[in-house]
């Protein structure tokens, strides 16, 4: 399964149960750095969308390579020592990134 298959998938399961997503209007931008991918998810009124190849302005984006990104979907890296160490990147808002692994972790596939 691709990264943007996992990606979807989870997304698929947050509109079957959005409550988690209560209040969260926001759009994140993953730059996927060895691939070159750019990936945005948007958040609004309990609904999930991906969208592929976009480059729309988002509120918080997070660059990391694809190895990463599966980890972050699967609650496998730890961000703060990805951060620290430069190989997550995040630029806007970094309270939404918080917010985005909160959510993540509640909605594994």
């Amino acid at each position: 399964m691709s990264v943007v298959q996992e990606l979807e998938a989870m997304a698929g399961k947050m509109n079957e149960q959005p409550g988690a997503l209560d209040g969260l209007h926001a759009s994140y931008h993953f730059h996927i750095k060895d691939t070159g991918k750019h990936l945005q998810v948007y958040f609004h009124d309990g609904t999930v969308r991906v969208v592929e190849d976009a480059s729309a302005d988002a509120d918080c984006t997070l660059t990391m390579s694809e190895s990463h990104l599966r980890k972050l979907l699967r609650n496998d890296l730890n961000t703060t020592m990805a951060y620290m160490t430069g190989s997550l990147r995040i630029d806007g808002r970094l309270g939404l990134a918080l917010k985005l692994q909160e959510i993540l972790k509640q909605y594994q596939v």
